[in-house]
C-alpha cells in the first residue's frame, strides 16, 4: 500500500478550519548564518505544538460510527499522544494512551489533560507498543499508530502541500525523519507537485535508522544512546515510510548534539520561537553541511516545540558557553584579605559581571599560603572575555580559562 497525491489533498480537506493553517516565513539572519535562502514552517504553532496533530486528526476523522463509540488506542511518549487525546476529545472519541513507565510527568500530565485514559506500562516503546495491540485486541479498540498508517503518513503530508502553495520556488525541503510518517509524506505531495524538488531527510548520528536502511544497512545495533532529538530517536522506521523514501527521499544526513543546540538556540534567538530538539534538526542539518544546502531555496519544517524548560534553559546556557560569553576563570593567588577585591575590580572595570565565586584552599598544587579562585563571568562576547583575560594578567593574576 502507498499513498498519492490526491490522498493528501483529501486530507487537507478534512483537516481544513480544524487545525492551524501555520505560517512559513522566510528567515534573514538565518539565511546569512547558513548561507542558503530558509524558509521556516513554524508546525509549532499548532495547538499542541507539534504536526502530529495532522496525521492523528485524519485517522481519526475516517473512523465509523461504532469505532468512534468504542475507542482508539495509540502507544507514545510524546507529541502523537497530545494530538491523538486532543483531537479524540474534540471529536467525542474515548483515547487510551500506552506510554512507557519511564515518560516524564509533564508528558503524562499534558496527555491526561486532553482527556485521554494513559496507561503507563512497559519501559520501552517497544514493550507499550506490545502492550498498546493487546488492548487494542481485548477491548476492540482501533490502533492509531504514529507513523505507519497511510492515512497518518497522509495527514502528514499536508505540511507539503502549504509549503509548496506558500512558496511554490522551494528548491529543497528538509524534513526530521524518526519513524518515516512526516517525510514520507511530504515527499509524495512535493515530488507530485513539483518533480526536481529534492526532499533531504535528517536523522541523529545515535539514530541513523533510514539512512541505515536506505543504504542497504541493518539499523539494529546502529542505534541507541541519550540525543535531545527524542521525537526522532526511533530504531526501525515504519514500513509504508521507508517504502515511499526508497522511491522519494534522495538523501539522508547526519547531526550531532551541538548541531542540535545550536539550532534550538538560534530559534530562540532569532526567531523568537521555541522549537524541540526533533524540532530543530532540519536547522541543524544545514549547520552541519553548509555545503549541502548553500545557495538553494530551503524549507524548514520547525515540526516540533515540546521541549523540557529545564532541557531548554541548560541548551541556552551551554550556548553561552561555547561563545565564551560565560567563562570560568581559575586564578592562583596570596590568601591574604583583599586580594579578591583587587580581582573583581579589574573585572568590573571592564564590564564583566561576576556570576559566581568559589575558593579552594585545599588544592595540592596550590601554595600552602595561596588560594585558588574560581570566577564564573558574563561578558558580551569571546572577545570582551579575553579582553579581561588580558587585563587579568597585566594586573599580576593570570588566570587558566576552563
Amino acid at each position: 500500500m502507498t499513498i498519492t497525491l490526491d490522498d493528501i489533498q483529501t486530507a487537507a480537506q478534512r483537516l481544513g478550519g480544524r487545525i492551524v493553517r501555520t505560517p512559513m516565513q522566510r528567515s534573514a539572519t538565518l539565511s546569512e548564518i547558513t548561507g542558503a535562502e530558509v524558509w521556516v514552517k513554524f508546525e509549532n504553532f499548532q495547538f499542541t505544538a507539534a504536526f502530529k496533530e495532522r496525521g492523528a486528526l485524519n485517522k481519526l476523522a475516517t473512523l465509523t460510527e461504532a469505532e468512534r463509540r468504542v475507542g482508539v488506542v495509540a502507544m507514545s511518549a510524546g507529541n502523537h499522544a497530545q494530538g491523538v487525546a486532543y483531537h479524540g476529545a474534540r471529536l467525542g472519541i474515548p483515547v487510551t494512551i500506552v506510554m512507557p513507565v519511564g515518560t516524564p510527568f509533564t508528558k503524562v500530565e499534558h496527555t491526561r489533560k486532553h482527556g485521554a485514559r494513559v496507561i503507563l506500562h512497559g519501559t520501552t516503546l517497544a514493550e507499550s507498543t506490545t502492550f498498546a495491540y493487546q488492548l487494542k485486541d481485548r477491548e476492540g479498540l482501533t490502533f492509531v499508530h504514529p507513523y505507519d498508517d497511510p492515512l497518518v503518513v497522509a495527514g502528514q503530508g499536508t505540511v507539503a502541500l502549504e509549503m509548496m502553495a506558500d512558496e511554490p520556488d522551494l528548491e529543497m525541503l528538509v524534513v526530521p525523519v524518526g519513524g518515516g510518517g512526516l517525510i514520507a509524506g511530504m515527499a509524495t505531495a512535493g515530488k507530485a507537485i513539483k518533480p526536481e524538488l529534492e526532499v533531504i531527510g535528517v536523522q541523529t548520528r545515535m539514530y541513523p535508522s533510514m539512512q541505515a536502511e536506505l543504504s542497504g544497512r541493518d539499523p539494529v545495533g546502529l542505534c541507541g544512546g541519550q540525543t535531545i532529538a527524542e521525537g526522532i530517536a526511533v530504531r526501525q522506521a515504519g514500513r509504508l515510510p521507508f517504502e515511499i523514501c526508497s522511491r522519494l527521499v534522495d538523501d539522508v544526513v547526519l547531526v550531532d548534539e551541538p548541531d542540535l543546540e545550536q539550532a534550538i538556540t538560534l530559534f530562540c534567538n532569532v526567531e523568537k520561537t521555541v522549537a524541540e530538539g526533533a524540532g530543530a534538526a532540519g536547522l541543524a542539518a544545514l549547520l552541519a553541511h553548509p555545503g549541502r544546502f548553500a545557495g538553494r531555496r530551503v524549507g524548514l519544517v520547525l515540526c516540533g516545540g515540546n521541549i523540557d524548560p529545564r532541557l531548554l534553559a541548560s541548551v541556552l546556557t551551554r550556548s553561552l558557553v561555547r561563545e565564551k560569553r560565560i567563562v570560568s576563570l581559575k586564578i592562583v593567588g596570596d590568601d591574604r584579605p583583599g586580594l579578591l577585591a583587587v580581582v573583581s575590580k579589574v573585572i568590573g572595570d571592564l564590564g564583566g559581571n561576576i556570576l559566581e565565586v568559589a575558593h579552594n584552599r585545599l588544592a595540592l598544587d596550590v601554595p600552602a599560603k595561596g588560594a585558588e579562585f574560581g570566577i564564573l563571568v558574563e561578558t558580551r562576547d569571546s572577545r570582551h572575555t579575553q579582553e579581561i583575560v588580558d587585563a587579568l594578567v597585566a594586573s599580576g593574576y593570570p588566570p587558566r580559562v576552563v
